[in-house]
C-alpha cells in the first residue's frame, strides 16, 4: 500500500475533496484524522472508512483557530503516534459577484479559511513534522489562483496566497525534509459547485466546463489521486509545486 504506516490529517474531510482525499489515503494504507468543522460529517466519513477496514478518527474543528488545529495534531499524536501528512483542504468561498458587493466579515472568513489556516498548520504542524524527521505538507489552492475569473476576485486572491505561501514554505522546510505542495483543482462537482458558478443551471455548468478542454469538471477523485502521489514517497524529490489538476484549463 503507497502510504502503508503513514498517518494524515485531512481537513475538510467531511465532504467533497477531503472526503475523497481522506478515504483514498485510507485505502492506501493511511491513518487518517478525519477533520471538519462539521462534527456529523466528520463522523460519518470516519465510520465508512472504518467499515471499509480502514483506519479513521473524527476530529471538529474550525482551521481558522490555533487551539482547534493543534488539538488536530495532538488527537493525530495520541491516536497514531506519529505525523506524516498535513493535507490542508478546508475551504470556503465568497458569492461569484463583484468585488465590492463582497461585505468585509465574508472577505475574512475567506482568508481565515483558506489562508491562515495554513499559518496555523504550519505552527502547529511542522514542530511534530521536525521532530519526526521530515513530512508532506499539501494545500488545496485551486486553478482560481493560477488563473482568475472574474466575479470570484478575493477568492482568487486567497487561492493566489495559498500557491506563494506553498512555494515559499518548501524553501524553507526542505532542510526539514518537510516537503510542501499545492494541488490546483478546476471547478469541481463539491458542495461549492454553486457558489463558484454563481447558481447551478445546465447553462452555468455549459458556460464552465466550455473553458476546460477535456470537458469535464473535476472530480474528488481526481484531486485524492493526486494528493496520494504527493504524500508518497514516490514523490519524494517534488516540493514547491502548484500541481495543476484542472483538465487543461490552465495551458
Amino acid at each position: 500500500m503507497t502510504l502503508a504506516g503513514k498517518a494524515a490529517i485531512v481537513t475538510g474531510a467531511g465532504s467533497g475533496f477531503g472526503e475523497g482525499i481522506a478515504t483514498l489515503f485510507a485505502a492506501e494504507g493511511a491513518k487518517v484524522l478525519v477533520a471538519d468543522i462539521d462534527g456529523q460529517q466528520a463522523h460519518r466519513v470516519a465510520a465508512a472508512i472504518a467499515a471499509a477496514a480502514g483506519d479513521a478518527r473524527p476530529c471538529v474543528g474550525d482551521v481558522s483557530q490555533r487551539a482547534d488545529f493543534q488539538r488536530m495534531v495532538d488527537d493525530t499524536l495520541a491516536a497514531f503516534g506519529r505525523l506524516d501528512v498535513v493535507v490542508n483542504n478546508a475551504g470556503v468561498a465568497h458569492a461569484n459577484t463583484s468585488m465590492l458587493e463582497i461585505d468585509e466579515a465574508t472577505y475574512d472568513r475567506v482568508f481565515a479559511v483558506n489562508v491562515k489556516s495554513i499559518y496555523w498548520s504550519a505552527i502547529c504542524a511542522v514542530p511534530a513534522l521536525r521532530a519526526q524527521g521530515g513530512g508532506s505538507i499539501i494545500n488545496i489552492a485551486s486553478t482560481a489562483g493560477l488563473r482568475p475569473r472574474p466575479g470570484l476576485t478575493w477568492y482568487n486572491g486567497s487561492k493566489g496566497a495559498a500557491v506563494t505561501i506553498s512555494k515559499s514554505m518548501a524553501v524553507e522546510l526542505a532542510p526539514d525534509n518537510i516537503r510542501v505542495n499545492a494541488i490546483c483543482p478546476v471547478i469541481g462537482e463539491t458542495g461549492l459547485t454553486a457558489t463558484f458558478m454563481g447558481g447551478d443551471t445546465p447553462e452555468l455548468r455549459a458556460k464552465f466546463v466550455a473553458s476546460i478542454p477535456l470537458g469535464r469538471m473535476s472530480q474528488p477523485a481526481d484531486i485524492a489521486g493526486a494528493a496520494l502521489y504527493l504524500a508518497s514517497d514516490r514523490a519524494a524529490f517534488l516540493t514547491g509545486t502548484a500541481l495543476e489538476v484542472d483538465g487543461g484549463r490552465c495551458v
